[in-house]
């Protein structure tokens, strides 16, 4: 009898101490043991944000506020940084294009329930070499709850024709994310690439107008792709 009740002791406390462990852990397929991982191994020194806060932002729950206000940055691609810079920011079709991706942006934004005003950070505000911490402050000093920054490229390919004018098609690609300001994170991004084909018209009276037209207007059509996205994502929160 003694021997009966000092083996289900055994057994219970064998099995006690076996679902203990796994609770913490479980068995990889080699039949090993194993601990999960909560947090990092690394000593990462150039990490600007501490473990403990790493664990609270990938544990916490994140809430669009319901009303908000905007500020928008565009920052210059390396496109434009490696090419002729003072060609592009004399060039009045190139001018008049950033104008009107600005402008597309800032009159969407304004139909956004959510979006209380909308702002544009001045260049003199953005320093040569923007960082997430130097934007933040920036539109800080403007007073926005909410930055929205954008970067584009574009490229030109061109397919001859035997009988008739080129095809030129452009290819553009538009980032977008929104900045919090107040928490630092990042609630929305997206990467949107659209192309546009084309030949020459008779209102492109050369061939670097008609260039100027197809990038145009496959740039137009990753911005309003964005403003889609946003809408959907509003939406949802």
């Amino acid at each position: 009898m003694k021997q009966t009740i000092l083996l289900v002791a055994t057994i219970l406390a064998f099995v006690s101490c076996t679902t203990t462990r796994q609770i913490g852990g479980g068995y990889n397929a080699a039949g090993n043991f194993e601990v999960p991982i909560t947090q990092s191994l690394f000593d990462d020194k150039n990490s600007s944000i501490s473990e403990e806060n790493i664990q609270k932002i990938l544990d916490g729950i994140y809430q669009l506020p319901e009303k908000f206000r905007i500020a928008i940055v565009k920052l210059e691609s390396k496109q434009y940084q490696q090419r002729n810079y003072w060609r592009y920011w004399t060039d009045e079709r190139h001018m008049k294009a950033q104008q009107s991706y600005l402008e597309l942006f800032t009159d969407n934004f304004k139909k956004f329930q959510q979006i209380t005003s909308v702002s544009v950070i001045p260049d003199l505000l953005i320093s040569s070499s923007p960082t997430f911490v130097t934007i933040r402050e920036s539109a800080v000093r403007t007073q926005a709850d909410f930055v929205a920054i954008y970067s584009i490229t574009s490229e030109l390919y061109t397919k001859e024709n035997w009988f008739s004018s080129p095809d030129i098609k452009a290819f553009a690609t538009t980032e977008f994310l929104l900045l919090d300001v107040r928490t630092g994170l990042i609630p929305f991004s997206t990467i949107v690439r659209k192309d546009y084909q084309s030949r020459k018209q008779k209102e492109d009276f050369n061939d670097e107008a008609v260039n100027e037209r197809v990038k145009n207007e496959a740039v137009l059509l990753t911005i309003r792709e964005i403003i889609s996205q946003l809408t959907e994502f509003f939406e949802r929160k």
